[in-house]
């Protein structure tokens, strides 16, 4: 139940996409850009892997069950190992936060091509 509320959500933001990529992993994407993997153990979610800030970085890896993602980190990518770790509320906000900083580096033309702020 989990993965279709994950799933549900990451999918309601404008534009996303998904593909299934890396085995068991679903890749959501705006613009062709990643901003959350899910990683899959049969149908259930073994991890939530979004972008981060370097202050939130820092912040959620001091966290137990949160930990750098592996081919990620140096790119400020937080891995939940453990979904109890995070409310899913907050896991909710983290995503969105990690679509919206993937869409702030978006070009200007192709943000206006998609409707999305250009700000």
């Amino acid at each position: 139940m989990r993965l279709a509320r994950l799933q549900s959500f990451a999918l309601s933001l404008p534009h996303t996409t998904v593909v299934k990529q890396w085995g068991e992993c679903l890749v959501h994407k705006v613009a062709g850009k990643m901003f959350l993997i899910l990683v899959l153990d049969g149908g259930t979610v073994a991890g939530v892997i979004f972008k981060c800030t370097p202050e939130e970085f820092d912040e959620l890896t001091q966290i137990e069950g949160i930990i750098q993602a592996p081919y990620c980190a140096k790119r400020m990518w937080a891995k939940v190992e453990d979904l109890a770790a995070l409310p899913e509320p907050e896991l909710n906000a983290r995503i969105r936060h990690s679509y919206d900083l993937v869409v702030s580096r978006l070009p200007k033309k192709t943000r206006s091509t998609l409707g999305l702020p250009v700000a």
